[in-house]
């Protein structure tokens, strides 16, 4: 490698980042506008130095630097006397491409350096006039080419640039820029990121010779509100691009107004780690308008300071139709704000094509296609050596379809052009925003390939491979070269001796390549991918025996020790030895994945059409196939090539449901199995099968139907299945029960006693109507031998306690959801204490916490009391608690545990800092309420609709929360693919698409709404709610609360009220109340239940609580474009609806920013909630059905969800008041945010 120089900061770049840090930077604003002021003519550009130049001259504006100097000092003084902080060089079209179009080539360095010698000239003057700094920014421009698409639609292949022209170009550009004397780059109004990367590319190989570090600014343009680049990427696709470069700043400029760049400004806010810009055109182009765009400088300066208020941006200004006027009220309006916070970036590999690949610390496996690689698809080079491009297309196009995340493409072949294969079909691939929305690997052995590959692909990919095989030199050099491109890379276990084959060459060599990236190239380590050889088993070489287990092996190590790189491979070499024995290879591909995924292998080059599901696979095959896999017999290799001579080739095995070999089993394994499996076809007629061969119901049910069980819970425990298929073992299970109870009943008199782990009774509190998690507790706990009674909802805590001793429980366990229920099981507890119980008490729900328990219930009750936040832990739980060997210690362990977090509590408490109410009202969010636009509802009128389209409002399901029910963790869709349990997830997803669709087909809920929108405004912290514009029907107050905990480095308290018009500032505003109600589902999900069928009861409730959810998002869709319609133009795919990308807010009470329940009182009587929707409220104020969302509807553009958190005395005083309360009562009431 040439030795680079290592740049030193200049002290312009560290004044510059001191300014950053201590407020937000101002850049200038448009250059075009300005110039277009001055109506020059043809003889201002030619000037005499061009007066018999041949082309016409006109619109050149960079021309001007040379021929109309003192026009460009001008203007750049003027935008520096208005107060920006950073001026930009008149050299948006200086490269060779652009001048092309004027004949001007030749001078484009001139230009460049004549430019940036004048800006500075000026930033240097008005700097000394006004005694602070001031900076000079290298305008770069697009060209006007694209990299990354053709300009003929009949060639998608073509390109009217190449990367290396563009690189020769700006480099040129460059050199004059910085010998003109700029303080930093800035390539702005990004159009195509293949483009922006051969800038940075130039820039970089610029910098490795130039002793100065030079800042780069980095500004995209977002072309209309589809939110992606003229050549198709998102804003974060964008970001994940080009962050290798490690810009000063990055942000986004012209096409937008302010108000149309809002969404796009706050998502790149929140990705990137560095800081962000903003300068946007002065609204959208208006040709009447002297600058030829709408807004005014107060219009301007009002929106960007929106941005700076919400904490987006560090450095504005303006782009097309801004002046110095604008600057100026720019400054003034966002002066006093401060500047955005930058935020820590988490360790993950970020990819991109058109759309984001983030790659997280825990995610699923990630599918890397082979198809489109000529070395291991002969079909796909076939395709390719007849040029059967549109064939090699849809090759590509069937990868993503399947779910790959990532395409690998080779075109590795001796009688293949590969350079210009690879060239053609990533420009083919470009033009196909389906195929091109995720990653692609360049894939070759040839660097000369990659490279051209790289110059082809404007998102981040992955290169695949480099190694060490020939020396550190020539591997760093590539390295160096791939971190140019801002591409990840793959990492071959190879070096000068060779490719390593066992674990301990494998971790050798990739902690040797890990430490030579990170240390001498400052690698990011995410970005690094290890490949340390799947080789093939099973060849009858001894040698190779062991294979599989060095390389699952050697993955953890290198997991272990590298810390950051992710692990790779081609799968599908470790079946070669049995090429043509699809069943074999497809069974050794999922075994081995099982292990390797467990040992952290991160992705792999796989063929999803050739993988069995691990717990499908045939026993007798998976056990002779790890055996192979695992080395576990040196015969192994010999029994897996007989038994596999026997398994025929032609396809895929029959579905082991519809082939039945099981059911030549005995019967204690038809049994285990249909248990297991989840079958209930045969249950009873094997239950009857059993009875005749035991001759009592009781030893079937002790027997084999427990020890199937028995397997269902270790499969569980061992997180071989998962939540929604032990629901089915469990409805299986009762189905046998149920039929062996008549039998029982008979024998009862001669055997009572049927052995049970114990006895657990359990309860939704009173108050309190959700039982999902309630009911999924009850079935691991009856899958685990225990005796569960299950009283139901809203259960009094006499009838608990009555039923507890009737019954003689061992454990009783209380559910809530709502933040009263966490009073109510205060509740229980003092009376189990007071009444002398001696059970243990279990605590769970959604509200409930460890915390809380310890602080608030445990000391209530001298017996133990545990919270248990997830279904999977509560069998360990009870085992522990009545186990007698076991008790006495994890009882000590968990008082110790408790009182340590009392402690704790304690000692925070006394840290914590709450502001008087008084002093919290006056840190209030700022609104201009004067200038602020305010959209009145249309109507007061009470809206009700009584039956609203399921299939409408089944569109509108975030699927994420149902999987969180079934205790699946994860975020929708990409849960169905996680590497854990994606299956069942999948399965899961798949019975509740077809429950859903019974649903709505039989009509079998009935989905209700009503709203009502009021005029109102806010006096202090209550809300005021009027049927009419004169206020002369008022229809009662809502209450908010304020925030009081101290902040630090925030000094805003919210309130709900702060997002409605104050009375004072004498401007009407409004506010409005719903109720969205999915009847029937309790009765829907009992018809389950008496058929002993849990899952789809639970699978019933959950459907129930999304379509709630559901009709919420609808009907506040409908408000916000219809009834109150302030956002009337609104556009959002359900993806946005479902992130909540919308202005306005709609809290529910009890909630964080709402914590007061009670406040549904007011709900249900200003819409007659019971009356029209048939929703009632109980007396803890939950809402019966469950399936019911209630709350409040703000329209503020800077409403937004807060917690209230703790609170004084002062206000909770003051709110007893308001609601004319005893404080003891509203100290219940509150007691969650209670601080004292």
């Amino acid at each position: 490698m040439n030795e680079a120089v290592t740049p030193s900061d200049s002290a312009k770049f560290e004044q510059l980042k001191q300014l950053l840090e201590d407020r937000i930077v101002y850049l200038d604003g448009a250059m075009g506008t300005m110039i277009q002021g001055y109506e020059l003519e043809e003889s201002d550009f030619r000037g005499e130095r061009f007066k018999a130049h041949g082309v016409d001259l006109k619109g050149n504006n960079d021309l001007l630097t040379l021929t109309r100097p003192d026009i460009i000092e001008a203007i750049h003084r003027s935008f520096l006397k208005a107060g920006s902080d950073i001026i930009e060089t008149n050299t948006f079209s200086s490269t060779a491409i652009a001048q092309a179009d004027y004949s001007l080539e030749s001078i484009v360095y001139e230009l460049n350096k004549s430019a940036a010698e004048l800006a500075r000239s000026v930033a240097d003057t008005v700097s000394k006039e006004d005694n602070r700094p001031t900076f000079v920014a290298g305008a770069i421009g697009p060209t006007n080419r694209t990299c990354s698409m053709s300009p003929d639609v009949n060639r998608p292949e073509y390109r009217a640039v190449t990367f290396d022209q563009l690189v020769r170009d700006y480099s040129e550009q460059i050199r004059g820029l910085i010998d003109g004397g700029v303080d930093l780059l800035l390539p702005e109004t990004v159009f195509d990121t293949l483009n922006l990367k051969a800038v940075l590319y130039a820039i970089q190989k610029f910098q490795e010779t130039h002793p100065i570090h030079i800042p780069i600014m980095i500004s995209v343009t977002i072309t209309d509100q589809s939110g992606r680049t003229l050549s198709g990427q998102t804003i974060e696709a964008f970001w994940n691009s080009i962050a290798h470069a490690k810009p000063l700043s990055v942000g986004i400029n012209c096409a937008l107004g302010a108000k149309e760049m809002r969404p796009y400004i706050e998502a790149l806010s929140n990705l990137s780690d560095t800081y962000v810009s903003a300068y946007p055109n002065a609204g959208l182009p208006n040709p009447l308008a002297p600058t030829g765009y709408d807004e005014t400088p107060e219009q301007t300066a009002e929106a960007l300071q929106d941005f700076a208020h919400s904490g987006f941006v560090n450095i504005i200004g303006g782009c097309c139709g801004t002046t110095p006027d604008h600057i100026q009220s720019i400054i003034e309006k966002t002066r006093p704000l401060a500047p955005r916070t930058l935020p820590s970036s988490p360790s993950e590999t970020r990819l991109s094509g058109l759309e984001p690949f983030n790659i997280q610390t825990e995610h699923t496996f990630v599918s890397i296609g082979e198809r489109t690689n000529v070395t291991g698809s002969p079909r796909f080079k076939k395709m390719i050596v007849e040029s059967n491009w549109d064939g090699a297309l849809a090759v590509a196009q069937q990868q993503v379809e399947n779910g790959a995340n990532i395409i690998d493409i080779n075109f590795d072949e001796g009688l293949l052009d590969s350079e210009a294969c690879m060239v053609h079909f990533l420009n083919l691939i470009a033009s196909e925003p389906s195929i091109a929305r995720v990653p692609i690997m360049i894939d070759s052995s040839k660097w000369s390939v990659i490279e051209a590959g790289l110059k082809c692909v404007q998102g981040k990919c992955i290169v695949n491979s480099i190694s060490l095989k020939e020396g550190e030199a020539i591997f760093l050099e590539q390295a160096k070269e791939i971190q140019r491109y801002g591409a990840a890379v793959v990492v071959m276990a190879f070096d000068e001796q060779g490719q390593a084959a066992n674990k301990a060459d494998k971790v050798r060599i990739c902690q040797r390549a890990y430490n030579l990236l990170v240390e001498e190239l400052d690698f990011n380590p995410n970005d690094i991918i290890f490949d340390s050889n799947i080789l093939t088993v099973a060849t009858g070489m001894e040698e190779h025996n062991n294979y599989a287990v060095d390389f699952i092996e050697a993955v953890k190590a290198i997991k272990e020790t590298c810390p950051g790189a992710l692990t790779s491979g081609g799968v599908s070499n470790i079946s070669f030895s049995f090429r043509g024995n699809n069943p074999v290879r497809e069974a050794m591909h999922s075994a081995f994945l099982y292990h390797a995924i467990q040992a952290g292998l991160d992705m792999g080059i796989v063929n999803a059409g050739m993988l069995e599901v691990y717990e499908a696979i045939e026993p007798e095959l998976l056990k002779k196939v790890e055996a192979v896999l695992l080395n576990q017999s040196p015969e192994a290799t010999e029994a897996l090539i007989e038994f596999a001579s026997s398994i025929k080739s032609s396809g895929k095995k029959a579905d082991p449901k519809v082939e039945k070999a099981w059911r030549n089993e005995s019967i204690e394994e038809r049994l285990s199995y249909a248990l297991v499996k989840g079958i209930v076809d045969y249950i009873e007629e094997d239950t009857e099968a059993a009875r005749q061969k035991l001759g009592k119901p009781l030893e079937v049910i002790e027997g084999p139907l427990m020890d199937g069980m028995k397997v269902v819970g270790t499969l569980f425990g061992e997180g071989k299945m998962f939540l929604p298929q032990v629901v089915k073992s469990a409805r299986v299970m009762k189905r046998a029960v149920a039929y062996l109870t008549p039998y029982m009943e008979q024998e009862k008199a001669e055997n009572p006693n049927v052995r049970s782990q114990g006895k657990f009774l359990i309860a939704t509190v009173k108050g309190d109507v959700h039982d999902i998690g309630k009911n999924i507790v009850s079935v691991v706990l009856a899958c685990n031998n225990y005796q569960v009674k299950d009283l139901g909802v809203m259960v009094s805590c006499e009838k608990i306690l009555e039923e507890a001793k009737a019954w003689g429980a061992d454990i009783v366990g209380l559910s809530g959801l709502i933040t009263p229920s966490l009073e109510e099981m205060i509740h229980n507890a003092k009376e189990m204490e007071r009444l002398g119980f001696q059970l243990p008490l279990l605590i769970g729900g959604a509200t409930t916490s460890k915390a809380h328990t310890a602080i608030k219930i445990a000391p209530c009750y001298h017996a133990p009391i545990v919270h248990v936040g997830d279904a999977s832990l509560v069998t360990e739980v009870c085992n522990n608690l009545l186990n007698i060997d076991k008790s006495e210690d994890y009882i000590n362990a968990l008082k110790n545990d408790q009182k340590l977090r009392r402690e704790r509590f304690l000692n925070d408490q006394a840290t914590i800092e709450l502001l008087p109410i008084e002093e919290a009202r006056k840190l209030k969010p700022k609104t201009d309420w004067a200038n602020l636009e305010i959209t009145l509802p249309k109507h007061t009128d009470a809206v009700y609709e009584t039956s609203v389209d399921l299939a409408t409002i089944a569109d509108y399901i975030d699927w994420s929360p149902f999987f969180w029910a079934w205790e699946l963790k994860g975020v929708f869709p990409k849960i169905l693919k996680h590497k854990k349990y994606g299956a069942q997830a999948s399965q899961l997803y798949q019975d509740a698409q077809a429950l859903l669709s019974q649903i709505i087909s039989e009509k079998a809920f009935t989905a209700k709404s009503a709203f009502r929108l009021f005029y109102a405004n806010s006096i202090a912290d209550d809300i005021h709610l009027y049927a009419d514009t004169d206020k002369n029907a008022p229809l009662g107050t809502l209450h908010t609360l304020r925030q009081q905990k101290k902040k630090i480095g925030d000094s805003v308290y919210y309130a709900l009220s702060d997002f409605v018009a104050p009375q004072e500032c004498q401007r009407l505003d409004g506010c409005g109340a719903f109720i969205c109600t999915i009847q029937n589902v309790d009765q829907y999900a009992k018809a389950f239940e008496e058929q002993n069928d849990d899952y789809n009861a639970i699978l019933t409730k959950a459907l129930g609580d999304r379509l709630a959810e559901a009709l919420t998002e609808y009907t506040h869709e409908q408000v916000r474009k219809h009834h109150w319609a302030y956002q009337a133009n609104e556009s959002l795919s359900k993806s946005e609806l479902i992130k909540e990308t919308y202005q306005g807010i709609r809290p529910a009470a009890g909630y964080p920013a709402c914590p007061d329940h009670s406040q549904l009182e007011a709900v249900w009587d200003l819409l007659d909630g019971k009356e029209k929707t048939g929703a009632i409220l109980t007396e803890n104020h939950a809402i019966y059905p469950a399936s019911t969302v209630s709350g409040f509807y703000f329209a503020h553009k800077h409403a937004k969800y807060f917690s209230v958190g703790p609170i004084a005395k002062d206000q909770m005083s003051e709110y007893a008041q308001k609601k004319s309360l005893p404080l003891s009562d509203c100290e219940t009431l509150l007691a969650s945010n209670k601080s004292y």
